[in-house]
């Protein structure tokens, strides 16, 4: 019985990251044209304002759903900090051309 309950939560752990996987991709393709626009338009590929405010409305959120406000943190600065990386070399390649 235990091993029927542990596959389960493993099944739906399994969906769950599925969709994390394909949520972040949407959200890459979206940040991609992003960093297209601030690349022509001579924009810097960070924004501290506005990561400060999305950190603050994060925070909001993971204290409502009771998760960790730090490791909340730490997975959107990963999040973010993999988009700058793209927004840069997008700029870089912009600039080349």
């Amino acid at each position: 019985m235990s091993k029927d309950i542990l596959s389960e939560h493993r099944n739906r752990i399994d969906q769950l990251d599925e969709k994390l996987i394909r949520l972040l991709a949407e959200r890459f393709e979206i940040t991609k044209a992003v960093g297209i626009l601030k690349a022509e338009e001579g924009m810097p590929a960070g924004d501290p304002d506005r990561e400060a405010q999305q950190i603050e409305r994060l925070h909001e959120i993971a204290k409502e759903v009771g998760m960790d406000l730090d490791f909340s943190e730490k997975v959107f600065r990963l999040i973010v900090d993999e988009v700058i990386r793209h927004h840069i070399r997008t700029a870089e390649e912009t600039s080349g051309s």
